[in-house]
């Protein structure tokens, strides 16, 4: 085998030729594409990341406005107790009082009436007195005859009430 140092040289040169019209014709607009394919990853991971950090954002507000819509509903419930409580013991105060005010007219429409009772008996009674000492002093009775009249007058006084 020879070597033809000719040959070699016209496969350098075509090698040369082909390698610059590639870079002209074929590697720049290849190169092209891949670097904006490459710009096209770039910003969608930096969208990406991004949309992340917003995610992480939005969801740390919606934990703060829970715990805050929790604590709210907490306060209502208390303020609800406490009102309740309030209402109870109003309710059961005023009671008392008009238990108490029940009683107190209770015991005074029962010593008036008491009051009407003795001043009813107190006429009748001397009435009844007198009545006794005119029939005595009418007729002179005896002990036995005596007690029956204040029987019968006693039992006039029953009936009479």
């Amino acid at each position: 085998m020879e070597f033809y140092w000719e040959s070699t040289v016209i496969a350098i040169v075509a090698f040369i030729l082909l390698y610059m019209l590639l870079s002209k014709y074929a590697f720049g607009p290849l190169f092209a594409v891949m670097e904006q394919r490459r710009q096209l990853v770039k910003d969608e991971i930096a969208n990406a990341e991004a949309s992340r950090k917003q995610a992480e954002q939005q969801l740390n507000e919606q934990k703060l406005a829970l715990q805050e819509a929790r604590k709210e509903a907490f306060e209502i419930i208390e303020q609800a107790k406490r009102s309740s409580a309030k209402q109870a013991d109003d309710i059961l105060d005023a009671a008392k009082q008009e238990s108490v005010r029940l009683k107190e007219e209770a015991v005074k429409d029962i010593e008036n009436e008491k009051n009407k009772a003795i001043s009813a008996l107190r006429s009748q009674v001397s009435g009844m007195s007198v009545m006794i000492a005119s029939k005595i002093i009418e007729k002179q009775i005896d002990e036995k005859s005596q007690e029956q009249l204040v029987d019968q007058y006693l039992k006039q006084v029953g009936n009479k009430s």
